[in-house]
């Protein structure tokens, strides 16, 4: 999937309206949730997406993962796109981007992706 497509299914699928936004969205989802991946996984995913969504996954490799649950992930997605974006808003985007993520890496990339996250983040794979 092209990083123009992948911006597309964003706002198509509850991420911001316009193509500028849905891009500050993505690299801050990818961002945080390369924050919370370890083993090498963040540059597996990364590998599979196109070359403008690699860096934001890959940004804190050597870093100990967070290992916050999806209402923490939310709230800091929330602070960090500022502009008066809720949690609830933060949500909505988060699903729009990792749905998207979901439908552009291959199933295996998905399961490996699942496996490093809580219970909680899995609503936020359904489209």
């Amino acid at each position: 999937m092209r990083s123009d497509e992948f911006l597309k299914n964003v706002t198509e699928t509850g991420g911001p309206g316009d193509p500028e936004s849905a891009a500050v969205v993505t690299r801050t989802v990818l961002d945080n949730l390369g924050k919370r991946l370890k083993g090498g996984e963040a540059a597996d995913l990364a590998a599979q997406l196109p070359a403008e969504l690699q860096e934001p996954l890959q940004r804190h490799g050597s870093e100990a993962p967070l290992t916050d649950d999806v209402d923490e992930f939310l709230r800091r997605l929330a602070d960090q796109l500022g502009q008066g974006i809720d949690p609830v808003t933060a949500r909505a985007y988060a699903r729009a981007v990792i749905s998207t993520l979901d439908a552009a890496v291959s199933e295996g990339e998905v399961d490996d992706l699942r496996s490093q996250l809580p219970a909680g983040f899995a609503p936020l794979f359904e489209g």
